[in-house]
């Protein structure tokens, strides 16, 4: 996926029309494939701090097993602060790096249809989302905030939609180039509002556990269950905004949507897989779901009388 979003490591074949793999390492070493990596990693441990944090918590505002599950949120909480946080760093230089490899995503991500400097980070915005102007009739902004996230300096300049589109033009040929800027712009959104909300709840549950009030923090901890769904949230928004932002392209700079489908594929075996898989999955996820609840809500198992008595069971080499 990396790739295709940033392809290297590759030559065009001019006689076959073929890309050709000249340089493993290049596509090992990727950038994008390294911030990418180190991003998800730290989204993983972040949701299963928060998951953990959450089943504690229904645990303890009823009382069970208060020595387990108060050993659990000294883990869940540090982890999901510290990942929270280091999520948040890591995705600002990943920022960084995608305005210099696909500015127009991270335009899209803001709507910001002319190039400015010194532009302010769009915290709620109103209207089609589709020119400039009338791209958007109300826009809250923090400041010069963008260009840093996108640059590191708050006052330098970020490419708009329009002359994006214009270079574009000029280097792949006649098109539109841009993504569908609503779903960039609040897919956006959603991972970060989410990001930042889990790192500030991760680090005010580290403080409350820490001055041991935690257990009496009744209405953090019942706040703490709906808040377990938000990692979901945000990595469900951050892969439609990766996705959808890379559009046209299939293969950045290379290979587009409307030219990657397989001619010995009609429209009908692409619906009926992908209502398939949908059904599938979702069956899958109703079953997941049940036996998830079920398990975390009976918590530990029960030590049986005289089981310690007995082996362990293992391995002899």
């Amino acid at each position: 996926n990396s790739w295709m979003q940033h392809p290297v490591g590759y030559e065009l074949n001019k006689a076959t029309g073929k890309v050709e793999l000249t340089s493993i390492w290049d596509v090992l070493t990727n950038s994008t494939a390294l911030y990418a990596m180190t991003h998800t990693m730290l989204a993983a441990a972040l949701t299963g701090g928060m998951v953990i944090a959450g089943i504690s918590a229904w645990h303890l505002l009823r009382n069970n097993e208060i020595a387990v599950f108060k050993g659990s949120m000294n883990i869940a909480l540090p982890t999901l602060a510290v990942a929270g946080l280091l999520t948040l760093v890591v995705g600002h230089f990943n920022g960084i790096l995608m305005s210099e490899q696909q500015p127009m995503k991270m335009a899209a991500a803001d709507a910001v249809f002319e190039t400015e400097d010194g532009v302010g980070l769009s915290l709620f915005a109103t209207g089609d989302f589709e020119g400039n102007p009338g791209g958007t009739n109300r826009n809250l902004q923090m400041p010069n905030a963008l260009s840093f996230i996108m640059t590191g300096k708050p006052d330098s300049e970020v490419k708009g939609i329009n002359n994006l589109n214009a270079e574009y033009q000029e280097k792949y040929g006649p098109g539109e180039y841009a993504p569908i800027v609503w779903i960039a712009y609040w897919s956006w959104r959603v991972m970060l509002g989410c990001g930042f909300l889990l790192a500030l709840f991760g680090v005010l549950g580290w403080w409350l556990n820490r001055r041991g009030k935690l257990e009496d923090s009744r209405r953090f901890l019942k706040f703490t269950m709906p808040v377990a769904s938000l990692p979901f949230i945000a990595a469900a928004a951050g892969w439609i905004f990766t996705e959808m932002g890379r559009q046209p392209w299939v293969v950045f700079g290379l290979l587009k949507t409307a030219d990657a489908n397989s001619p010995t594929v009609g429209a009908g075996q692409i619906w009926i897989t992908l209502v398939g898989f949908t059904l599938l999955y979702g069956v899958l996820a109703v079953f997941a779901g049940k036996l998830f609840f079920k398990t975390a809500g009976k918590g530990p198992a029960e030590i049986e009388e005289g089981s310690e008595d007995k082996p362990y069971l293992g391995l002899a080499y």
